[in-house]
């Protein structure tokens, strides 16, 4: 009997034992071997698709001299390709900013039929390749397409002109801004909306009062991310513009036409914009996104329904 009972007693979990915090710690721990081996995986898949590729960029870029990296990136067709990606991504990215905060509003604040199915349409460029985006463009657009023939007869131009790069790059970055506030929203609830309407709020003094300010570092990342996409878009652009030098090339396809001619200094230095542009948007990423975390965090203790 005393066998037994000292058997039963050596047993380390029973059932329905109730585990404490150093067994927590021991189930839920690596061992310091594993630790370093998945550090040192992570840090050298980083260097080898990161660091290394981004800092050869900007090497290669100044590797011939600062005159000669001035000149790649103020010769008249760079500035050109420089204006177009701007004009691109003021024009996208305004639109796709109230497009973003219309749709997050609607699927996160009411209930409606359609709501799976608008989900769905936000999420149909991620789904979609960007080349083939450009070819639907140009299938609705081009001579052969469905309104080209009433284009052409009003002189009016969209493929192989600003017009279908605006449009290209309006389809590839529309989701980035609704699906940055869609959670946060959501996150957030309707008490706060539903108490300013009782006390007398309209709906869009509701909305720019008590709506807005809540989501309102979740609305800049977004921002940031749809501005990065649409300057650095190649796909669907490429499809679209017609490659003509000086008129439609954004950056990316000024990058490939300088590469293909063996251009490479000047390459590179006209792509070094885009990782600058890269860089800054990975640290205003890093701290928008630490706001937008603190915001959940404050959303979650107020609503723990949520």
């Amino acid at each position: 009997m005393q066998a037994v009972s000292s058997a039963t007693s050596a047993t380390p979990a029973a059932p329905g034992r109730v585990l404490t915090p150093p067994d927590v710690a021991r189930a839920t721990t690596e061992p310091a071997w594993v630790r370093r081996l998945l550090i040192g995986t992570a840090l050298a898949f980083l260097s080898l698709f990161l660091f290394v590729p981004l800092v050869s960029v900007f090497a290669e870029a100044f590797k011939k001299g600062w005159d000669v990296y001035l000149a790649a990136i103020t010769e008249p067709d760079a500035v050109s390709a420089i204006w177009l990606t701007l004009t691109a991504a003021v024009i996208a990215v305004p639109l796709n900013l109230v497009f973003g905060v219309a749709a997050a509003w609607a699927i996160a604040k009411f209930d409606f039929r359609g709501k799976s199915v608008l989900l769905t349409f936000i999420d149909l460029p991620f789904s979609v390749s960007p080349v083939i985006a450009g070819l639907i463009y140009v299938l609705v657009f081009g001579l052969q397409g469905w309104f080209g023939e009433w284009l052409m007869a009003n002189d009016y131009k969209v493929i192989f002109a600003v017009p279908g790069i605006v449009l290209a790059t309006i389809f590839v970055t529309f989701p980035f801004v609704a699906r940055e506030l869609i959670p946060l929203m959501q996150a957030q609830g309707q008490e706060q909306e539903e108490a300013a309407r009782v006390l007398g709020a309209s709906g869009w003094q509701t909305f720019w009062k008590v709506t807005l300010p809540n989501v309102k570092w979740g609305l800049l990342y977004g921002v940031i991310l749809c501005n990065a996409r649409a300057m650095g878009e190649f796909g669907a652009v490429s499809v679209v513009s017609g490659h003509v030098r000086g008129q439609t090339n954004t950056l990316p396809l000024h990058i490939e036409i300088l590469y293909n001619e063996y251009q490479f200094a000047a390459s590179f230095a006209v792509a070094s914009l885009l990782a600058s542009l890269a860089l800054v948007t990975l640290v205003l990423k890093y701290i928008v996104e630490r706001r937008v975390q603190q915001q959940l965090k404050q959303s979650s203790s107020l609503n723990p329904s949520h």
